[in-house]
């Protein structure tokens, strides 16, 4: 018996977390391995408050040094990027100055037997 996938939907974007492939209007869109873990992260808890703490936890090992502010910076830049977000007019990642980011679309969550 295989585990279940789980699916995020939004907007016209739908994201497979057990894969970790996004897709919009079933058109895969590349992107690297931290922004999807970012994605991840924020669609877990849509409309919630994730530290940049937290993100980092998400995204790097305990035992991983690198400069997290400019590194989570960069992946949170390149997932915008891939979703035609932006920071001055949000559809999906809203930035809490000082504290994190908050994933600010309704989000609709499945899960699938492969």
């Amino acid at each position: 018996m295989s585990a279940k996938r789980k699916i995020y939907r939004f907007g016209p974007y739908e994201f497979d977390a057990s894969a970790a492939i996004l897709r919009k209007r079933g058109s895969r869109i590349r992107l690297q391995h931290k922004p999807l873990l970012a994605l991840e992260a924020l669609l877990k808890r849509p409309g919630e408050l994730i530290t940049r703490e937290e993100l980092c936890q998400s995204l790097w090992d305990d035992d991983t040094y690198v400069a997290f502010d400019d590194s989570l910076n960069h992946a949170v830049k390149r997932l915008r990027d891939a979703l035609n977000d932006s920071p001055e007019h949000p559809r999906y990642i809203e930035t809490i100055p000082g504290q994190g980011y908050r994933f600010a679309a309704p989000v609709e969550a499945a899960e699938y037997e492969p």
